[in-house]
């Protein structure tokens, strides 16, 4: 079979499927799954529709399991850098392999669940699991052994590198503990403000001093501040220990390097599989975004048949699905129903009643089907599957193509016609209009005869008159009519196949407020026999909505009826048996008392006789049978008060009513409540003094609390400047690598002065030799030109 493409080219934006294209990109979690999303196309092959379809169905399943803990992780696309390292020397740095770990263990862990669902009711979603073949243990053990939860090179990622960090930070703590004393003794000296503190100027601790004192302290000026009010000093007593901890940090920078290529190397093998986890999260997240669609539109898998078929039962536009309800409206579900005996649907009613919706919803749900997604429609709907759709609807015309809008129309006929066969599902709404009616109609009609002939499938909208005769009278066309409550004068959005529906022209006219006389006589011009014509239609309409209604009530209580006859003879049927049970009972009871009753007697009669007729004995005797009389006689009675009773309460049961099969817990004693143990976790924490800090100390307490991103907003100029210079310190200070300046748009004022300032302190930097500034703007869906990225 040839493969034809859909028409038009734009066929998702005439339909609006690119609105539900975006909205499962929007449930993606990574670019990954929106890259899989976006592949997502039009199938024709049955097999592979059913497979993608029930994939989705299987994954809402699991979604809404509660007994299920769907695996959480981050989605990293890493594509671009797994390529890279293919060339020997090049390598992932620490933050990549830290997503790269974090990939890997969200991949891990989501394979092992899919894995481990049951057999019966996920099996396509265990093969989903399947798709990798590699263990992942080995790789995320050996990263977990590089890295730790920061994603940096641990401390034992190689023995050099332990040594040189041990190095490191007892040389920062010796230069910490000299500028400590320096500075302690500047405040006692008075050449330093009591609340100055130490910062990093150039990668070097320095102290801010008054320009006037800068030579009493003695040391190497790196920088001063916008104002000129301070300089900054580096202490001659630590400018050779500052010197030694460069060289220590470039040794560090060297050795972890080393380690990142060598690591690369052990990856370099891997890359086929490391690329294949990246297709399989991609495939997870785009399966479970699909799900995630279906979930919240309540989508179901029809049953699919490989063959031409179009049998949607309480379909639902998704997008209608999705807005009405924000404005408290609800969805009025269709039937829609396309088969062998009847192919094109010729759908007619008043405008704004919902005829191109029910046009749309048709072409909406077959679209995402054949997209291997759910669809919102009711279980027992039936699908087939189309090689191709073709729709006409919306206005094509072009001035640069010197097309009217009704030549667009006859355009699009002209492929309708020459493409259109048994495998074909077409959309055509507002059939012939454009041009003169009587000509328009005739085409149409020419059109819609040709189309028939040609075994396609399809739904038109249409006002035109003489193509409901067709439908009428021409097998394989079948009328269906909008509903309009002629009291109310308002659509119902319902759609009833077998017959014509009328326009309510001259209703809708009467109830806008047209002047009756003009009403009246646009009725002489058009004649009687075809107002008689609409009115007749209309009290079709009307009589089978009655007897729709009557047979849908009648159903309704014959499945009542149904229900109560079949509860009662079950209940008959239990009373009966339980009838049985009692009379059993009964009997074995009144056996067990004879047997005891027999024995007594018969064991007195022995005392008499062994006795002698003794006349004490005898009375006595005569004393334990009339005893043992009143006790028979006594237990009989309650015997029977107890089956009596026992009888009542299961009639009295029997009785009640079907409807009574809730249940309540009830709570007898008080007693039952008690204290839930505390949780460990939840026990008060005990104060602990806080200890002398040094200036080692506020250095870490420091980059703890630095916060990468700075909001500026709302700043003055003078402001604004002094802010970003002690930001710019501090982000040196702790060693951060990128921050982000929130700033606005505004009049631009204040972003010139951190870029000036950003300019000038990346030119001194670059002048000494000591690094460089870069900035630019971010990404234009989160603030563009309303933020600067600063790369350090």
């Amino acid at each position: 079979m040839t493969f034809i493409v859909n028409y038009p080219e734009n066929i998702e934006q005439k339909i609006d499927f690119t609105l539900i294209r975006e909205w499962v990109s929007k449930e993606c979690d990574s670019p990954l799954g929106q890259e899989r999303c976006e592949q997502m196309s039009f199938l024709t092959d049955a097999s592979s529709i059913l497979e993608r379809v029930t994939q989705t169905v299987q994954m809402q399943q699991a979604l809404t399991d509660a007994t299920l803990s769907f695996p959480r992780g981050e989605i990293y696309d890493l594509r671009e850098q797994l390529q890279r390292i293919r060339i020997e020397g090049l390598y992932l740095d620490e933050h990549e392999l830290f997503s790269l770990q974090k990939c890997l263990l969200f991949a891990r862990d989501m394979q092992a669940f899919l894995k481990g669902l049951e057999p019966a009711r996920y099996a396509l979603l265990i093969n989903m699991g399947n798709m990798l073949g590699l263990s992942l243990t080995p790789v995320t053990t050996r990263l977990e052994q590089l890295l730790d939860r920061y994603g940096e090179l641990r401390d034992n990622a190689s023995p050099e590198l332990a040594r040189l960090r041990q190095e490191l930070r007892k040389a920062e703590g010796t230069v910490a503990r000299a500028i400590d004393r320096i500075l302690r003794q500047a405040q006692a000296d008075g050449l330093i403000d009591k609340d100055a503190a130490p910062t990093l100027r150039e990668g070097r601790l320095v102290l801010p001093v008054a320009p006037a004192y800068k030579r009493k302290i003695g040391g190497i000026v790196h920088d001063e501040s916008a104002s000129g009010k301070t300089v900054y000093i580096e202490p001659q007593q630590v400018i050779e220990a500052n010197n030694h901890i460069r060289e220590l940090e470039g040794a560090e920078r060297r050795e972890r390097i080393r380690i990142l290529i060598a690591f690369s190397g052990e990856l370099r093998p891997l890359l086929s599989d490391l690329m294949q986890v990246q297709h399989f999260v991609a495939e997870v997240d785009f399966v479970r975004a699909k799900a995630r669609v279906g979930i919240q539109l309540r989508s179901i898998a029809p049953t699919i048949v490989p063959k031409p078929l179009l049998c949607w039962q309480q379909a639902r536009h998704p997008m209608l699905c999705k807005r009405l309800p924000e404005v408290g409206k609800e969805v009025v579900p269709l039937d829609i129903r396309l088969h062998e005996g009847n192919r094109i649907l010729v759908i007619s009613g008043p405008n704004a009643g919902g005829k191109s919706v029910c046009l749309k919803t048709a072409a909406m749900l077959q679209y995402m089907l054949q997209c291997g997604m759910t669809v919102p429609a009711g279980e027992a709907s039936q699908a087939g599957i189309f090689r191709q759709l073709m729709i006409d609807i919306g206005d094509e015309q072009s001035i640069n193509n010197d097309l009217s809008t009704y030549s667009s129309h006859l355009r699009n006929m002209k492929h309708f016609v020459k493409t259109a066969d048994a495998d074909t599902l077409f959309l055509i709404d507002e059939f012939g209009t454009g041009t003169e009616p009587l000509i328009g109609g005739a085409i149409a009609e020419s059109v819609l005869l040709h189309l028939n002939e040609a075994q396609a499938m399809g739904v038109i909208t249409t006002h035109y008159t003489n193509l409901k005769h067709v439908a009428e009278q021409t097998e394989g066309i079948v009328n269906g009519a909008m509903l309009y409550d002629r009291g109310a004068l308002r659509p119902l959005f319902q759609l009833s196949i077998g017959q014509a529906g009328s326009s309510f022209a001259i209703e809708i006219a009467r109830q806008i407020g047209l002047p009756e006389q003009i009403i009246s006589e646009a009725t002489q011009l058009i004649g009687a026999e075809h107002i008689d014509y609409d009115k007749q239609l209309q009290d079709i309409a009307r009589d089978k909505r009655y007897w729709e209604n009557k047979r849908q009530n009648i159903r309704t209580r014959e499945k009542h009826l149904e229900e109560r006859i079949a509860y009662y003879e079950k209940e008959i049927g239990e009373l009966k048996k339980k009838q049985k049970e009692m009379l059993s009972e009964a009997k074995q009871q009144a056996a067990d008392l004879l047997e005891q009753s027999n024995a007594t007697i018969e064991r007195t009669i022995r005392e008499i006789k062994e006795a002698q007729a003794d006349k004490e004995a005898t009375r006595k005797a005569r004393a334990k049978v009339e005893e043992l009389k009143q006790e028979v006689t006594k237990d009989k009675r309650q015997k029977t008060a107890a089956l009596k009773d026992k009888r009542t309460k299961t009639i009295a049961a029997t009785k009640s009513e079907p409807e009574k099969r809730g249940g309540k817990a009830v709570l007898h004693d008080l007693s039952e409540l008690r204290m839930l143990t505390k949780h460990p976790d939840l026990a008060p924490t005990p104060v602990r003094t806080r200890p002398t800090t040094t200036v080692a100390d506020q250095m870490r307490r420091r980059k703890l609390a630095f916060n990468r991103t700075l909001d500026m907003r709302g700043m003055r100029v003078d402001e604004a400047l002094e802010t970003i210079i002690a930001y710019i310190d501090d982000a040196i200070m702790v060693g951060a690598e990128e921050v982000t300046i929130l700033h606005g748009t505004g009049t631009g004022a204040v972003k010139q002065v951190v870029r000036d300032y950003l300019q000038q302190k990346s030119n001194a930097m670059h002048k000494r030799g000591t690094g460089s500034i870069t900035f630019h703007d971010g990404d234009p869906d989160r603030g563009g030109a309303g933020i600067t990225i600063v790369e350090l």
